[in-house]
């Protein structure tokens, strides 16, 4: 891009303007132009295969995104989602684990500026309060969980949605059963919308799963389940035939075919080994026998496995974790024991007090109210557990510093040390399930050689040292886009970023690893270990992940006095391999995984039912057996030949993409650029060396003043924005006024002179011209297809009737040019050319468009051979059954077995009559409902074309 201002027309502008925001077709290889320069990501060229696979038939009611675990399905999705902002369609839904809710809205937010909230019950009641009527009906994307989704089926059936992400879609692989609810649930609720599902593991144990996730997507996709199972689920089904149906709907790009272009690091296990003082290694074996027992006043009886569950969390956090929940409960039944009135919620307030897991709260949302304990209390027996309970208060107050935190002063020095030898970041984060154990690990790394270089990070993010880095953090980015004017959003960045830039050390809660990038650090520290992999997953995924430039080194604690921890690490490491390797969990193992709490509580199980060494081992080798006789190498087998790329050409494929999206990107922003420039002319304050501006007086009031930079990817005028500018887009407030003034600036006739001599570098098609002139015109013809489309078409000849085509028409605005008016009469055979052209721009985008309607009648044939086929199937297997009826009346040994063979074949013979007499209704039947199908597309190819007239110009090339 030129350091020197270059003036541009008013026609330039016009064009540029509409060139940057005109509605693309699907067919078009720069569709994703728009979202590729707003986004703050380096994309991957197999990231934009994948979004252009997801926006290229815009009859399909959706695809499955399948990459493999690492390879950013998210970011796949998110690049959908920001082309159909750009684009002005704005009803966009993510339906995703409640886990990873903060996460979608968190990368969305800050990787492509899309405005994104988490809706919930609470958040939906807050925003009715405030007088949303429909707060799905919002320029806002959506997130929600699926519990929630499925609760507001109603309400999502009435948005005629763009697109509905669905996340982990695996979940939903048994959508087709009458008894997932769930999985109804949505296929009702998004009938006819657009879906675009995402899983690492399409196929797990049965073909079937992957008829219900296309049942998902579109119910015409396959005919019904016994046609499915009949055609391709048996040892002999004809996978070809099968991955030709599938191929329109489903795309997975493994690691192997990325490895040019994404350098993905390793990831090591380091295991600090440490023994429990006597004291703490008491406290352990009371809490633990207490918790075996079949009853207690602790807590009520229906939360006594989540109660059991918490506690030994809290056990393998910190004592200081395990003795304020003891005074918890010791003060519950001391109000009990004074007939005062006893706290119920107090499990929740724990929750919430340790910052623990979303899951764990679900769960105790979901406790069945009915179970009760009894009304009778045993004073007695109160007493005795109170007395209980103070010794064991007693015993967790008398230990002052865990053994497990001076081990973890030695994993810091061994981490910090394998740091300094790959040259990375002097940077660890020390994950924990218990926020107290995180207030006593800050106070004792304080104490202990790390002053000054601590900072926790929670789901409140409250303390007085987190309030004066956000203070300080406000201060300093004031007027920028970094603040969002969300104080929550904007404490985790502040914290995050005092991280990066300061501190050595970062402590974090469970909640609070959703939704954190932390690619700058390469030691990750599980101070106490959740037994669901997934979450380790998670955690270990903050940092080893794209953009991770070091390998990552995963510290675990293994203690030495505990058998049933010590398997507990074994099954993580050894069958789950989460601490080693490229990419950690297979994608099979963890997607096998129906629910994380589900997972814990078999864990939980082992713990309290088991008293000897032999009787955890024997447990916890069935569960390794279980998961063993889970993975099928003939399922593997069948996913690859279903699902991977054969062709050969893949690598080439995403070359073409990586080199299309650098060009694009150039164009786009050189384009952006000069416009922003004609526009603001007397407004702002260009920097040219750094691609910003100053607006003192914004012309809109949705952009405030201040600094504004335009970032490149890839260009090193403009690696970072600077400190207190605001990144600018194309879907920036201040951008889409640009892009609107562009497009509605007058141009009437005029003479445009374009200066060629100073052209650089060279164009050979305008170096032709120099010398000439001619007249030229832009019309912009409108389609509205299957969807609306919007392409822009130049005529242009020269004084002796030489015809100009599109592309030295659009190279010559590649120059400068002086305006002078004209009012001179416009020759007729440029007008009859304008016709032709636009005729034939009509015809090239119809024939396009009929592509996508023989793809979906192709589909639509398929799916009726489907449904006549069962119904032939289902008379068939009435003969075969007949057939064995009537042999078995044949050897019938006495009289009453004859009569009822007899009766049951006159009712089967009865059947077949029917059957055979229904086929032909059938058949009507459904050939008629193809047909009504078909024509409804039929009348959606041409609905209407209209061609607007942006310009006519006469032109000279000096």
């Amino acid at each position: 891009m030129s350091n020197s201002a270059q003036s541009i027309s008013a026609f330039h502008a016009k064009y540029f303007a509409w060139e940057l925001s005109r509605k693309r077709s699907s067919s078009e290889e720069d569709r994703l132009s728009q979202s590729l320069f707003d986004a703050s990501v380096d994309l991957n060229p197999h990231q934009i295969d994948a979004a252009l696979f997801a926006l290229q038939n815009p009859l399909s009611q959706g695809v499955m995104l399948a990459d493999e675990v690492g390879l950013g399905k998210t970011i796949e999705a998110s690049l959908v989602m920001c082309q159909l902002w750009a684009e002005r369609r704005r009803r966009l839904l993510v339906i995703c684990p409640a886990a990873l809710r903060k996460q979608w809205a968190q990368e969305l937010s800050d990787k492509f500026s899309l405005p994104a909230e988490v809706l919930d019950a609470r958040t939906w009641g807050l925003l009715r309060k405030a007088g949303e009527f429909d707060p799905l009906n919002r320029d806002v994307i959506s997130v929600m969980s699926y519990n929630f989704a499925t609760r507001m089926e109603k309400q999502l059936g009435a948005i005629p949605w763009d697109v509905v992400v669905i996340d982990e879609a695996h979940k939903l692989r048994n959508a087709h059963r009458k008894s997932h609810e769930t999985g109804q649930s949505l296929k009702r609720a998004l009938a006819g919308r657009k879906k675009l599902l995402l899983t690492a593991t399409p196929l797990q144990n049965s073909l079937m799963e992957l008829y219900g996730l296309t049942s998902l997507i579109d119910e015409n996709v396959f005919g019904d389940e016994r046609s499915f199972r009949t055609r391709y689920s048996h040892s002999d089904g004809d996978l070809n035939a099968l991955r030709q149906r599938l191929k329109p709907f489903v795309q997975r790009t493994l690691r192997r075919d990325v490895l040019e272009y994404v350098p993905y690091t390793q990831r090591h296990a380091l295991t600090t080994p440490f023994a429990p003082s006597d004291a703490e290694q008491e406290l352990y074996a009371c809490i633990t026998a207490y918790l075996q027992r079949d009853f207690s006043y602790g807590f009520p009886l229906r939360q006594k496995h989540l109660v059991s569950l918490v506690l030994r969390k809290l056990l393998a956090s910190s004592t200081e974790a395990v003795l304020a929940t003891l005074q918890g409960m010791r003060a519950r039944l001391q109000a009990l024991l004074n007939e005062q009135s006893i706290d119920e919620d107090w499990l929740g307030k724990l929750l919430d007090d340790e910052d623990l897991e979303s899951d764990l709260v679900d769960e105790l949302e979901a406790e069945d109210e009915a179970t009760s304990a009894p009304a009778a209390v045993d004073l007695a027996l109160l007493k005795s557990e109170i007395a209980e309970l103070d010794h064991y208060i007693d015993l967790a107050s008398k230990v002052r510093e865990d053994q497990k935190s001076h081990a973890l002063l030695r994993a810091l020095d061994q981490g910090f040390e394998r740091m300094g030898q790959m040259g990375a970041a002097r940077k660890a984060v020390i994950f924990t399930e218990s926020r107290r154990t995180q207030e006593y690990l800050a106070r004792f790394l304080e104490a202990h050689g790390h002053a000054g270089k601590v900072v926790t990070f929670s789901g409140q993010n409250q303390g007085a040292g987190s309030n004066g880095i956000y203070q300080r953090w406000l201060a300093r980015h004031v007027g920028s886009d970094r603040v969002t004017g969300s104080p929550a959003v904007d404490r985790r960045t502040a914290l995050i970023d005092h991280f990066r830039e300061q501190a050595d050390i970062l402590i974090a809660t469970e909640a609070a690893a959703e939704g954190v990038n932390l690619q700058f650090c390469s030691l990750v520290v599980n101070y106490d270990l959740p037994w669901n992999p997934q979450r380790v997953e998670q955690r270990i995924g903050r940092c080893h992940r794209y953009g991770q430039k070091f390998d990552v080194v995963v510290i675990n604690f293994l203690n030495q006095r505990n058998e049933a921890d010590q398997r507990v690490l074994e099954l993580l490491q050894d069958k789950f391999h989460l601490f080693d390797g490229v990419f950690g969990a297979s994608d099979q193992i963890l997607g096998r995984i129906e629910s994380g709490i589900d997972f814990e509580r078999r864990i939980a199980e082992i713990y309290d039912q088991c008293r000897s060494p032999q009787a955890i081992e024997a447990a916890f080798a069935q569960l390794r057996a279980e998961l063993d006789a889970d993975i099928q190498a003939r399922m593997q087998e069948t996913e690859r030949l279903l699902l991977e790329h054969f062709d050969a050409d893949i690598h080439d494929r995403l070359r073409t993409h990586r080199e299309r999206a650098e060009s694009q990107l150039d164009r786009v922003s050189r384009l952006f650029w000069l416009l922003t420039q004609h526009v603001l002319h007397g407004r702002a304050r260009f920097d040219l060396n750094k691609l910003s501006f100053d607006l003192p007086e914004p012309p809109v009031a949705a952009a405030p003043p201040g600094t504004y930079q335009l970032i490149r990817k890839g260009d090193s005028v403009a690696e970072k924005v600077l400190e207190h500018a605001r990144v600018y887009r194309l879907t920036h407030p201040l951008g889409e006024y640009v892009l609107d003034q562009g497009r509605n600036t007058a141009t009437p006739q005029a003479l445009l002179r374009f200066e060629y001599r100073s052209a650089k570098p060279r164009i050979s098609v305008v170096e032709q011209l120099a010398g000439k002139g001619g007249w030229l015109q832009l019309n912009l013809l409108e389609l509205d297809s299957f969807q609306r489309e919007e392409h822009l078409v130049f005529t242009g000849c020269t004084d002796d009737d030489q015809v100009l085509d599109q592309e030295t028409c659009e190279k010559l605005f590649q120059l400068t040019a002086s305006v002078a008016p004209i009012d001179l009469p416009v020759p007729n055979t440029l007008q009859g050319n304008a016709r032709r052209q636009l005729d034939a721009a009509l015809s090239r985008a119809l024939e396009q468009n009929d592509k996508f309607f023989q793809q979906e009648r192709d589909k639509l044939d398929a799916w009726a051979e489907d449904r006549i086929f069962a119904a032939e199937q289902a008379l068939e297997d009435t003969k075969l059954k007949l057939k064995a009826l009537k042999r078995q009346a044949r050897l019938a040994t006495s009289m009453d077995e004859a009569r009822r063979l007899q009766d049951e074949t006159r009712k089967v013979e009865g059947d077949q009559r029917r059957q055979r007499q229904d086929i032909f209704a059938v058949e009507d039947e459904i050939e008629a409902r193809r047909d009504a199908l078909i024509d409804a597309l039929e009348k959606r190819l041409h609905r209407a074309s209209h061609t607007r007239h942006l310009f006519t110009i006469r032109w000279e090339v000096a």
